[in-house]
């Protein structure tokens, strides 16, 4: 079986397994407000997906997501993509291609540094995973990897899976060394909305930030593929050429997209509720257990990284095991070979029962790895 059939066939069995808890891929599994539920009905039951949606997305929720960020619809425009994976897919291709190179950090999120390679683009990874430095990218090391064919510089902020945010005073900075070697700077908002204070690069420097934007975490429509590229209209003409979306992205995902805008503010209070409750949950267990620690509290997302390197545990080892108790973590090698061996990452956008349960066999599934030997292939 080929690699993509094998890993294929691991998330094929993991959509199978009834009654799964999802706490490895930062997904929302909270109830859906019911006004996002009632627009999916109603957009099936007037059967308007018969009909292909506008290939830039509808215009009230391009608008939507722009007056969302905060910015001015006269300088920013909105094109809708399906999902954020694709709206960076298309960043890459517009403005990647050999000769230049892209720009990230270690840990970062692995799908766009594939798209910059694949559109000839030579990848270059910060490694930020350094308690002595606060787990974050520097203005420095950001200055000394970045150079005149710099063509994009790309953060995901917070971080994923790390959960740092990074201040106005830093973003002020990243954003002068890009505008200095006119690269742009690809801010990855898909977390923004679970930070305390999150400042938007497209503040800053308008004519070259290209903003990321996501509903997959906070309204929790991961399967229905909706996310957005924003940006300056003159850098919007550039991408949508290059859009996968070409006949419009799908119109009951555009429906619940533009009802959970409608009812953000009150959604996100109870969501935020819910998974500040989980991440201390985490944090008072792992506390308990000597060897293992929370090193980045709270964290800016929704989940959080556990160390288990002192330990001499495996991440690949914990995983399996609690798989095999129905539970789905993540271990750190699928954001990061270099780092990967020293933490598990648990999301905190569930049900606080999921939380409670991967709490509650945390000791005894740390004693069952270390005698696992058989480690599946993991995705």
């Amino acid at each position: 079986m080929s690699s993509f059939a094998q890993r294929n066939a691991h998330f094929d069995r993991l959509f199978a397994t009834n009654n799964l808890f999802w706490l490895g891929q930062n997904t929302n599994h909270l109830p859906m407000h019911p006004r996002v539920r009632q627009a999916m009905i109603d957009s099936i039951e007037a059967e308007e997906f018969h009909a292909y949606a506008p290939p830039g997305g509808f215009t009230a929720l391009s608008r939507g997501i722009v007056a969302d960020l905060g910015l001015p619809q006269d300088a920013a425009a909105a094109l809708i993509t399906d999902g954020a994976v694709a709206a960076l897919a298309t960043v890459c291709r517009a403005y990647c291609e050999p000769g230049t190179n892209f720009v990230t950090t270690d840990p970062g999120w692995k799908w766009p540094m594939q798209f910059a390679q694949q559109a000839g683009a030579d990848v270059r990874e910060i490694p930020i995973y350094d308690p002595a430095a606060g787990y974050r990218l520097t203005p420095a090391q950001l200055r000394d990897n970045a150079d005149r064919n710099t063509r994009i510089v790309y953060l995901v902020d917070p971080n994923n899976p790390l959960g740092i945010c990074y201040t106005r005073t830093e973003m002020q900075a990243f954003c002068e060394i890009a505008r200095g070697v006119g690269a742009y700077l690809l801010h990855d908002c898909t977390y923004r909305d679970f930070a305390e204070n999150h400042v938007l690069a497209a503040d800053l420097y308008p004519e070259g930030a290209i903003t990321i934007y996501s509903f997959s975490k906070w309204l929790g429509l991961a399967g229905l593929r909706i996310g957005a590229v924003v940006a300056d209209h003159r850098i919007i003409e550039r991408l949508a050429p290059y859009s996968a979306a070409t006949l419009g992205s799908s119109v009951v995902a555009q429906r619940a997209a533009q009802a959970g805008l409608a009812v953000k503010k009150e959604w996100m209070t109870g969501v935020q509720r819910t998974q500040r409750r989980n991440q201390a949950a985490i944090k008072e267990a792992v506390d308990k257990i000597p060897g293992l620690n929370v090193p980045i509290y709270p964290s800016n997302g929704n989940f959080v990284i556990i160390e288990c390197v002192e330990l001499g545990l495996r991440p690949e080892a914990l995983a399996t095991v609690y798989a095999q108790r129905g539970i789905m973590i993540r271990q750190g090698s699928y954001h990061t070979p270099r780092f990967g061996s020293r933490f598990v990452k648990v999301s905190t956008t569930v049900p606080s029962e999921w939380v409670d349960a991967f709490c509650r066999e945390l000791p005894d599934a740390i004693n069952a790895a270390r005698g696992v030997n058989d480690i599946p292939e993991l995705f």
